[in-house]
Order: structure tokens, then C-alpha cells, then sequence
């Protein structure tokens, strides 16, 4: 019985959020040429970009459980520039590795100045009303 807890407690303790945010130890694989990279701590902020340059939303999400980070809701200023994925651990670079989260990276650059809320929703596509998670960042394009 005592050994029961233990494995278990074990298992929780190796899921528990904490011990989530300590498997991103490889960086977002950000392009170089971007230039403001936002991460998940910036929701609810303002931020700053310069017109007709772009800049990266860098969220970790888990697309091996069918959940991808989306626009929903986007101010006309903007525009899409691309999106990469990659690994968040190193782990997931060896062969046979199998699922984890992941680095999604959503590109945008603004075609004039503007300001408007961007929200991005994890999602299944399969399911797009139903979101796991939400962002939102204030974009001010100058």
C-alpha cells in the first residue's frame, strides 16, 4: 500500500504544473529576423511594433494531443507572417520520442499603425468553439 502511494504520488508530482514549466528549457525557434518576440507572460499587456516589420507570439502548446494555438480574433492592421513549431525539451529531439508540448510560434507583421486586440485561443480544430486556453495582447503598430 505504501508503495501504491508512493507511485502515485510520484506521477502527480512529475505532472504537476510546476514541473511542467521546467520542461522549456530549449528556446522558441523564433526566425532571427523577427522583431519583438511576445511570450505567454505578456497576455493582457500592450505592446509596441513597428509598421512592416514582424514580430512572434511564442506560446507552448500541445499539438500531439490535438490542440493548436489559433488567431480568433485579429485587427485588421494585421497580418499573418508564418508560423514554426519545435521542441520544447531536448528530449524530443531523439528518435522514438513521443508526444509533449511544443513550441508553436505565430508570426504577424502590421501593414499600417493601428491598435486592436489580438487573441489567439488553443484549440482542436476538429472543435473550434470549445477553447482550452486563451491569449490576448494589445497590439500598437507605429
Amino acid at each position: 500500500m505504501k508503495r501504491r502511494a508512493l507511485l502515485t504520488f510520484g506521477l502527480a508530482a512529475a505532472i504537476a504544473p510546476g514541473a511542467l514549466a521546467q520542461d522549456q528549457n530549449l528556446p522558441a525557434p523564433t526566425p532571427r529576423d523577427v522583431g519583438v518576440r511576445i511570450g505567454a507572460g505578456a497576455s493582457g499587456r500592450s505592446i509596441e511594433v513597428a509598421v512592416e516589420s514582424r514580430f512572434a507570439v511564442e506560446l507552448v502548446g500541445i499539438p500531439t494531443a490535438g490542440y493548436v494555438w489559433r488567431p480568433v480574433q485579429m485587427p485588421a492592421f494585421l497580418t499573418r507572417a508564418g508560423e514554426v513549431t519545435g521542441p520544447t525539451i531536448a528530449a524530443q529531439t531523439q528518435p522514438g520520442f513521443v508526444g509533449g508540448r511544443h513550441w508553436e510560434v505565430l508570426m504577424f507583421s502590421a501593414l499600417e499603425a493601428g491598435s486592436g486586440e489580438l487573441v489567439l485561443a488553443q484549440i482542436r480544430p476538429s472543435a473550434p468553439g470549445e477553447a482550452a486556453a486563451t491569449f490576448r495582447v494589445t497590439i500598437v503598430a507605429r
